[in-house]
């Protein structure tokens, strides 16, 4: 599926978001940036690598940023911005699932994950996976799609995400269902109480929550003691 809308990923992104997906990536780099000294960064579920190249610009210039995705498609969009944005030194890309890290234990400081831990078949299997190869006293950063906590706003969020998303997605990408799926996955996803407990249960500490545009965007970051 992901293979398939690869072409018209970002600008869906955008279009969908009204631009703000740019303001909450952003913001959560400026979470886990490290100007100061050196930092090894995993970037899971990298996607076409919009996260990668926003930490590769904020970072300190001898930090390296490694993105990983299981989807052949979404990585090749990303191998090409890599190139455009003369990126090649600081940007490894690989294909890889992230139930199954090819690296060895303590290998990361900072794991960071946008947009794509929903996606995930086991949750739990992913992040203890994470936890084995970040180095202690190392960060999980989790950037999430939501459903606000406001009812009333919840509603009518949900009702024009369920209508315009497949509509403007299919439109777009030739997709339907991939667009379908984007606001069931994202209703399906665990709220924030059941989301830090999840996290914490899998052995990060200090995790804690931030909210991006009345809750429709979540941030959630934990630590590997």
């Amino acid at each position: 599926m992901f293979d398939s809308i690869a072409p018209d990923y970002d600008r869906l992104n955008h279009i969908l978001s009204l631009g703000a997906d740019r303001s909450w990536r952003k913001r959560s780099v400026n979470a886990v940036a490290y100007p100061d000294r050196p930092r090894r960064f995993l970037d899971l579920a990298c996607g076409t690598g919009d996260y990668s190249l926003a930490l590769a610009r904020a970072m300190h210039p001898d930090s390296r940023i490694t993105g990983v995705d299981i989807s052949q498609g979404m990585l090749e969009i990303m191998k090409r911005k890599v190139l455009k944005n003369n990126l090649e030194d600081k940007i490894t890309v690989i294909n890889a699932d992230a139930l199954d890290l090819p690296f060895p234990d303590s290998s990361f400081d900072c794991v960071t994950i946008a947009f794509g831990i929903r996606n995930f078949q086991d949750r739990g299997a992913a992040l203890r996976e994470i936890f084995r190869v970040l180095d202690k006293g190392g960060k999980l950063m989790v950037l999430e799609l939501s459903m606000p906590s406001n009812p009333i706003l919840r509603w009518f969020y949900s009702l024009g995400f369920k209508t315009v998303a497949p509509l403007v997605g299919g439109r777009f990408s030739g997709n339907k269902a991939a667009y379908k799926y984007l606001p069931a996955s994202v209703s399906a996803f665990p709220g924030k109480e059941e989301w830090t407990a999840f996290m914490r249960d899998c052995g990060y500490t200090s995790v804690t929550h931030r909210a991006f545009s009345l809750g429709i965007c979540r941030m959630y970051i934990g630590i590997k003691e």
